[in-house]
């Protein structure tokens, strides 16, 4: 007798949906896991995090000071900190974007009380404190157990004042910059993993040509790389550009010392940048939209990587996209140079199709960062004042955990198609791999708004009798979480069963799933 396709889960998840989606046929999918047949390693920093100075991301939203009636530690906000232990990240960025670029280090270093007031000219002409500086960030990194990527001033900074930063950061003599990191409560230095030379450089990091900032990226590492001790040298970034080009990678990886090159990629449900659609309230249309743009990641990866492998024949060089997510209009009522925007079902689906295509790219696909942490963009978090919620994002990152480290494994997709309007995408998306504990794990996605989907997945080179996890879905293709209502949409039990070979599984329409194979 064949056993049940999904636990009782199944019954709750089919009452959420209207009476005509109950009726309409699954999509039909079949998934072949090549178990036996190892690919590269997951980089765990893909699945790393962006903390810039904008909006409410850092104050307010991590940090809120000793003083404040929110219970924090040393200023750190317990609820968030104690949230984002829970994601296990790998690898933070900090202090931007287009703020790094406007930033000098020694404004946010010493007495609180005596650092300058600047203005934060790129995100809403805000007054900027600097109450949270290299010292905050470095030991908020401490706190979280990550890695730290920290971006350098390149559009307005200076080659001094760059490798000033690092020294100050990371020396272990007695330099005068060395004891005034003692002298500001610091004795041990910093691990720094990452540091990047200057960020969007073809934009609001100084409107340059790839050849002009080539030149600029060699001079500003050499002088990084001569102040810093030679066991403790950060890997540097070069800043590469956004979307479908490749004109700076071409330029970049030529020059023969770049480690690691930097792409940008937002996704937004319209063609145009000046009206990128809604973050809630949005109709089918711009559904499947947003997850089609989302898609489109992989040929701008793809391309990129041609060009890296034709350059780069000894794949020394990594792709870091270290800036991606959705990005939408402003939310109305709020200062738009904040970028506040609610995030739905639709954005969770948006981190697991990306997810899929890093896991595809693992060999050059080293490092990513989504924009942004808390209360910025496609967030983890959101706060008001005391209270808190987690995203249907931060649900999609702690059900990937197994995949940090893992070990890809070829997963080919037989699906149909799932279209509306002029667009179409695969109704079903699947990514698979081996994690560090040696289970079997897949993460499948279901893009289609309305339509269940029963999958039938083989697998080869292994044997495999069930199937157990969770389901990310929402009535609605808009549902998010509120102050009012936090658990509107969270992760959900579900369980697959073997059926003539096949693990099957039965996905509820706009869902995303990740399963342990036993």
């Amino acid at each position: 007798m064949k056993k049940p396709i999904l636990a009782g889960i199944a019954l709750a998840l089919a009452s959420l949906l209207p009476a005509t989606a109950q009726r309409v046929a699954p999509a039909e999918v079949q998934v072949m896991i090549q178990a036996d047949k190892p690919g590269p390693v997951i980089n765990p920093n893909v699945y790393g995090q962006f903390a810039e100075h904008l909006g409410h991301c850092i104050y307010e939203g991590i940090w809120v000071g000793e003083k404040s009636s929110i219970p924090n530690t040393k200023g750190y906000r317990n609820d968030v900190l104690d949230a984002l232990k829970k994601l296990k990240i790998p690898v933070l960025r900090w202090p931007g974007g287009c703020f790094a670029d406007d930033y000098n280090w020694r404004d946010g270093i010493g007495p609180r009380d005596k650092r300058p007031t600047r203005v934060n000219a790129h995100w809403g002409g805000v007054p900027e404190t600097n109450e949270f500086g290299t010292h905050e960030f470095l030991e908020f990194a401490e706190l979280l157990g990550t890695k730290v990527y920290i971006s350098g001033n390149v559009g307005s900074g200076t080659v001094r004042e760059m490798a000033e930063w690092v020294e100050y950061m990371t020396s272990d003599t007695t330099s005068s910059l060395a004891n005034e990191r003692r002298a500001n409560g610091r004795e041990k230095p910093w691990k720094i993993d990452y540091f990047g030379i200057g960020n969007e450089t073809w934009g609001c990091g100084g409107n340059m040509r790839p050849e002009y900032y080539a030149d600029l990226y060699r001079q500003y590492a050499t002088y990084v790389n001569l102040r810093t001790p030679r066991d403790n040298r950060p890997l540097l970034v070069a800043s590469g550009h956004t979307n479908a080009t490749t004109s700076w990678t071409e330029v970049l990886a030529g020059i023969g010392s770049v480690q690691a090159i930097s792409h940008h990629f937002y996704t937004h449900p319209t063609k145009e940048w000046r009206d990128k659609g809604a973050a809630l309230g949005f109709a089918e249309d711009q559904w499947i939209s947003t997850l089609d743009y989302a898609m489109r990641m992989d040929s701008h990866i793809t391309d990129n990587v041609r060009v890296l492998d034709r350059i780069d024949r000894r794949g020394r060089i990594a792709l870091y996209l270290d800036e991606w997510g959705t990005w939408y209009d402003p939310e109305p009522g709020r200062d738009p140079g904040f970028l506040y925007q609610q995030n739905s079902i639709r954005d969770a689906l948006v981190a697991g199709l990306t997810f899929h295509i890093f896991h595809k790219h693992a060999t050059r696909v080293q490092m990513a960062n989504i924009a942004q942490m808390v209360n910025v963009l496609q967030a983890m978090i959101l706060t008001d004042g005391p209270k808190m919620l987690l995203t249907p994002t931060y649900h999609a990152f702690e059900m990937h955990i197994p995949f940090q480290g893992a070990t890809s494994l070829p997963a080919d997709v037989s699906t149909p198609r799932y279209l509306f309007g002029e667009d179409n995408v695969p109704a079903v998306s699947a990514s698979a791999a081996r994690g560090t504990d040696g289970k079997l794990y897949y993460t499948l996605v279901n893009l289609d708004a309305s339509k269940e989907a029963v999958v039938r997945t083989h697998v080869s080179g292994a044997s495999v009798r069930s199937a157990s996890g969770r389901v990310l879905t929402a009535p609605a293709i808009d549902s998010h979480n509120s102050f009012d209502a936090p658990n509107a949409v969270i992760p959900a039990p579900i369980s697959g069963s073997l059926v003539d070979g096949a693990i099957v599984l039965r996905l509820p329409p706009r869902s995303l799933t990740v399963v342990a194979l036993q």
